[in-house]
């Protein structure tokens, strides 16, 4: 009995000391890893949505309508959804390192170019280009998050990082209204600075980056061999349900399908709300500057409220309930933001559906590790990636099209409000499909 008792007693002691080492090893992970990542997703999301902010003089300065502008903000997902694919297989090649330093570089010099367009036609041309340079840097990073963190930290991982989208718009409102106010500044007019002053920080992030990152955790310096050995058992031991390992069966996998088809969804609702935000704020006759400033709140409230959703999914491992749970409140967002008609309550329901979406991203990229590893991971997370990130392509032009067709945003705003049910509806089927595929 006392042999029995004092063996329970060594493996809880072995327990808690590798829970130890495993914990200590993450947070140094993501004080190495996750902050330069986080920082140059920041200005990835500053320079996609760019657009947004430099649309309230551009379009007037060079004659755009609604649904050109509309147009050109969704181009940018498409290029980047063709590229997707090659990107990420390449990355597997190449290492991360390389390959995510490349992407930051090219994409800071895409969205710079910006500043050049004179029409339509080089508008469109410009935001091409930039989603062809930035193509495979979200999907990549979670691949490369996914080999240096175990699936029970990897929502709170994820949503540190994500947590970048919601943190860049809060920065780049306001960023935005001061620079809109430049007149002639060197040539260059305030909506023209907008795309100068934020593809700069890209390029030298994309330097730093090859000095910081590493490619594999049995290679980082700063974990001591007890750490690093905690951490490559933790890896190479969580349990897995029909794992894919190569991109073909990949393809085959139903749950991927279903993941691409409620990524499409919120991705939808979240473009749709970002991207036109300020334009639908404009309506309430606000300046520039106050437009930046009130869109503060809202990303503020929905960077705290992801990052708590997170911490509560890791604990409770309802990854599948929780995302559908966070694309319902979404929608119910976006349906109260067209039931109000002043600006407060209207700003309320627009937080509502930031946090809804903003929790789904963070959830929503826990659950293809779960199944996918090798080439299956690469190629897998890029598709569900690119096909899913159409709904960014979708949404804005949507948005454009359906205010040019009836003079109002309140079409297009109960549309992706119905994607958004229809995407929790797959979500709660996933639970489905994993309990299936256990028997």
């Amino acid at each position: 009995m006392n042999d029995a008792r004092g063996d329970a007693t060594t493996r809880l002691s072995v327990e808690l000391s590798e829970g130890t080492l495993l914990a200590s090893a993450c947070r140094k992970n993501a004080k190495r890893l996750v902050a330069i990542l986080a920082i140059a997703y920041v200005v990835n999301y500053l320079d996609r949505n760019s657009i947004a902010y430099a649309g309230l003089t551009m379009n007037k300065a060079l004659g755009l309508t609604a649904g050109e502008f509309g147009w050109a903000a969704g181009l940018t997902t498409f290029s980047y959804a063709l590229l997707e694919i090659p990107s990420n297989l390449i990355m597997q090649t190449a290492g991360a390192r390389l390959w995510l330093s490349r992407i930051m570089i090219t994409w800071g010099i895409a969205v710079s170019a910006g500043a050049l367009v004179v029409g339509p036609k080089s508008l469109y041309v410009s935001r091409l280009a930039l989603g062809a340079a930035e193509a495979g840097f979200f999907p990549g990073v979670v691949m490369y998050l996914s080999t240096w963190f175990p699936s029970r930290y990897r929502a709170r991982v994820l949503a540190w990082f994500l947590l970048a989208i919601p943190l860049s718009s809060l920065i780049g409102g306001p960023f935005a209204g001061l620079l809109l106010g430049i007149r002639n500044y060197l040539g260059f007019q305030g909506w023209q600075w907008i795309f100068l002053a934020e593809g700069a920080p890209a390029v030298a992030l994309g330097v730093l980056a090859l000095w910081v990152l590493v490619d594999h955790p049995r290679d980082a310096k700063w974990l001591t061999s007890e750490e690093r050995n905690v951490l490559l058992g933790a890896l190479s031991s969580e349990q897995r349900v029909h794992v894919r390992h190569n991109f073909a069966s990949a393809l085959k996998d139903v749950r991927v399908l279903t993941l691409t088809l409620i990524q499409f969804g919120f991705t939808l609702g979240a473009y749709g709300v970002g991207i036109w935000l300020p334009l639908i704020l404009k309506e309430h006759t606000l300046t520039n500057l106050q437009i930046g400033m009130l869109t503060m709140p809202p990303y503020l409230a929905a960077s705290v409220g992801m990052l708590l959703w997170a911490r509560r999914t890791d604990r409770r491992a309802r990854q599948t309930l929780d995302l559908a749970s966070a694309c319902l409140l979404a929608a119910a967002g976006l349906v109260a933001s067209v039931m109000c008609s002043g600006l407060a309550p209207r700003l309320i329901a627009f937080t509502i559906a930031l946090i809804g979406v903003s929790s789904a991203r963070a959830i929503f990229w826990t659950i293809p590790s779960r199944f996918l590893a090798g080439s299956a991971a690469a190629g897998g997370l890029a598709f569900i990636n690119s096909i899913g990130t159409l709904g960014g392509f979708v949404g804005p032009f949507t948005m454009g099209w359906l205010k040019d067709l009836t003079g109002s945003f309140n079409t297009g705003l109960m549309l992706m409000a119905v994607v958004l049910m229809i995407s929790a509806g797959f979500a709660a089927s996933l639970r489905v499909l994993d309990s299936f595929l256990r028997e």
